[in-house]
């Protein structure tokens, strides 16, 4: 787990996508930190070395048969309960399954925000409704689905929604999909959400 304190009100736990804690995550942790929040970033897969990029299917397998998105969601409320107390604020940020999971724990009411990166799978969870604020950032296109259509039915939930040029992994520095561009709006967006809430 990456911990970084700086004695703050407000709290930002980060979810990792399937390849677990790497230097894109580590990074975004730093940024956030350096934003004066108090920053936990749990290791859902209990693995030392994260999944290198190359090895995708081998990571989204890992995901879904050893951590899963119940037992991830389960993970990470946890966490927020036992730190609830201590922050005046908290919110959780979340990329691809990291995002979905984020979405899945936007239904408790002592969150002060949910920020979801490419969650391509909250195509499977579309009943949730947010109680915490929530904003969503997509890529123009996924391979999986299409984006509008998803956009479309989200649209109507009290949840904020933003697409950007690139694709999958659009904020990601170490990944072949990373648009500089892109990222840094997100970024600038994601650092707003927080400060408004």
């Amino acid at each position: 787990m990456i911990q970084i304190l700086n004695k703050s009100d407000r709290v930002v736990v980060v979810i990792h996508e399937i390849y677990g804690i790497n230097q894109h995550m580590e990074s975004i942790c730093k940024k956030l930190s350096s934003q004066d929040f108090d920053v936990f970033c749990p290791n859902l897969l209990e693995r030392e070395q994260p999944f290198d990029y190359s090895e995708e299917k081998v990571a989204y397998q890992n995901f879904m048969e050893n951590v899963g998105f119940s037992n991830a969601v389960q993970k990470i409320k946890d966490i927020l309960l036992t730190i609830k107390n201590e922050y005046q604020k908290r919110y959780v940020i979340g990329f691809s399954v990291g995002a979905t999971v984020a979405w899945l724990c936007s239904e408790e009411d002592y969150l002060d925000g949910i920020i979801g990166y490419y969650g391509s799978r909250i195509r499977n969870y579309k009943e949730v409704v947010p109680l915490s604020p929530t904003i969503l950032f997509f890529p123009q296109e996924e391979q999986s689905f299409v984006v509008d259509e998803l956009i479309s039915i989200l649209d109507n939930r009290n949840v904020e929604i933003h697409k950007f040029k690139g694709k999958h992994g659009f904020s990601d520095p170490y990944s072949l999909n990373f648009n500089e561009k892109s990222a840094q709006e997100a970024l600038n967006k994601m650092i707003t959400f927080i400060k408004n809430h």
